[in-house]
């Protein structure tokens, strides 16, 4: 069974960019869907149709279920009740469903099918985001449009994440990818840029000029923010994307640790620790907790280890990554005193990786005396609550 798309009842309504039948059909595509249809009733009995609405706006979760759903017709609310926007269902029964999509059809005429909504078709955990984000299916007008892409900007953060990318680039970078959308400038175009301030920012530490260093390192981690919302609201990325962005998100902060210690040389304050010592630990430090990191998500809760428990989630927010240990040489460099910043990355690097190891060790210890694989606390995140905790309001779009 080869499932093939029609889309019907378009709006020239673009969000980011893009006309709802580009956004639809990258979704559609990156789920395994690249035949489109102009008559739903030209197609193979022996296949299927997913039937959509043009002029709504999918949560790329709730296309992803549905074409994995035969027989299946979407919902939304509306004044008058609830609104079938989409369905998949065999091509023998496409015609019938499309009239009544339409509005011109009779719902007894047609076979029998699974209704749902958005709540109930897909999960509102985002493993990926690392968060609780209902799904949303929206009528698509111009008058709702500035909603609908702050909607989409919003919902492409990451729930999990640490302090200043999740507080302080927010606002900027939503700017940033309205620019770059403006230009036609694409993700990868941004993380090339990335790249270089990477080198610029090591060669800057590696000769001592450590402000202008910090500044190419600051602008570098905004546009790793950039490029990865850019990504996601005109829903461009691509498996090159993630390994080129991840890659240099993995292997530019020890390096630039290295460089400052390097540039620290002529520095004539000593560390308490001695230099090579200290690097050797950073480096160390930083390899155990991502070591720790990738056995957790392997052998224990695909999520990950920060998001087991609420104080894992509230550690993210600080632990010795690349934003947080900026802080930490910023604040020493304006104390005059960039070798007591790169001592302080020691040890929070340490204290960080320490933790890690503990939570590692807690998290076999429980599964052994449970018997049971680890379960992400969100997962038992109580939606209707009117008085959610502060981590549910803290980490979570629900």
């Amino acid at each position: 069974m080869v499932p093939h798309a029609f889309i019907f009842a378009e709006t020239p309504v673009r969000l980011w960019g893009l006309t709802n039948r580009q956004r639809l059909e990258r979704i559609l595509k990156r789920n395994g869907v690249t035949r489109w249809i102009g008559d739903p009733e030209n197609v193979p009995k022996e296949d299927s149709v997913l039937l959509l609405r043009g002029d709504y706006l999918y949560d790329e979760r709730l296309i992803a279920d549905l074409a994995r759903k035969p027989g299946t017709v979407l919902q939304t609310a509306a004044e008058d009740g609830l609104q079938p926007v989409a369905a998949h269902v065999m091509a023998e029964d496409a015609g019938v469903v499309y009239a009544f999509l339409n509005g011109t059809g009779s719902p007894e005429k047609l076979p029998p099918l699974a209704f749902e909504t958005s709540r109930t078709l897909t999960t509102t955990y985002q493993k990926k985001l690392r968060k609780i984000d209902p799904p949303y299916l929206l009528p698509l007008t111009e008058t709702n449009r500035q909603a609908l892409e702050k909607r989409l900007f919003s919902g492409s953060y990451k729930g999990v994440t640490d302090l200043v990318t999740k507080w302080l680039w927010p606002r900027p970078a939503q700017a940033a990818t309205r620019f770059c959308v403006g230009k036609g400038i694409t993700p990868n175009m941004v993380t090339s840029v990335s790249l270089m301030l990477v080198i610029v920012a090591g060669l800057l530490f590696l000769h001592g000029f450590f402000g202008l260093g910090l500044m190419a390192a600051w602008l570098m981690t905004f546009l790793d923010t950039v490029d990865g919302k850019l990504a996601r609201v005109t829903v461009n990325s691509s498996h090159f994307g993630h390994i080129f962005d991840h890659g240099i998100d993995l292997v530019s902060p020890p390096l630039w640790y290295i460089a400052w210690g390097l540039g620290l040389q002529s520095w004539q304050p000593a560390l308490p620790l001695a230099l090579p010592a200290a690097l050797w630990l950073i480096v160390i430090g930083y390899i155990l907790g991502r070591l720790v990191e990738g056995v957790f998500r392997k052998r224990l809760e695909p999520s990950g280890i920060f998001c087991w428990r609420p104080i894992d989630s509230y550690i993210r927010l600080i632990v010795a990554r690349r934003n947080p240990n900026l802080i930490l040489l910023t604040f020493g460099l304006l104390a005059g005193r960039p070798d007591q910043g790169l001592f302080a990355v020691t040890v929070w690097t340490l204290c960080s990786s320490l933790f890690l190891i503990g939570r590692l060790t807690a998290g076999f210890r429980e599964r052994s005396k449970s018997g049971t694989a680890l379960r992400s606390w969100f997962l038992d995140i109580d939606h209707e609550t009117p008085r959610p905790t502060l981590a549910q309001r803290c980490f979570s779009n629900s």
